[in-house]
């Protein structure tokens, strides 16, 4: 398995990208927040998955549902998908992560 990453200063930014890069059409997204880092894994070779691209920031957000405005770059928790013009993620805090732990070590 191979890492490729992109950082970024704040967890808004993360969402943008991965706005711009998530099929058209894609209503909820999965990011993690895991050992100090809020991240997406997304596969560059989705036919073998040996290559992966973990997009991510250092911080911390609680699990739930996140509703992302990309014209005013700003985030907020929500109970239920609400709007189609906005872009939402899932947020996700595994106990134990594999592919993430793999990932967060090769970054020291």
């Amino acid at each position: 398995m191979k890492f490729e990453y992109e950082e970024f200063g704040t967890v808004e930014d993360v969402f943008l990208y991965l706005t711009s890069v998530a099929p058209y059409g894609k209503q909820v997204m999965p990011v993690s927040s895991y050992k100090g880092y809020i991240f997406s894994l997304i596969p560059l070779s989705p036919l073998t998955g040996e290559v992966l691209m973990m997009v991510y920031t250092k911080g911390k957000l609680e699990p739930g549902l996140v509703e992302f405005d990309v014209s005013t770059k700003k985030f907020r928790t929500v109970s239920a998908i609400e709007r189609a013009d906005k872009n939402y993620f899932i947020v996700l805090t595994p106990k134990s992560a594999t592919l993430a732990d793999e990932a967060i070590k090769n970054l020291s």
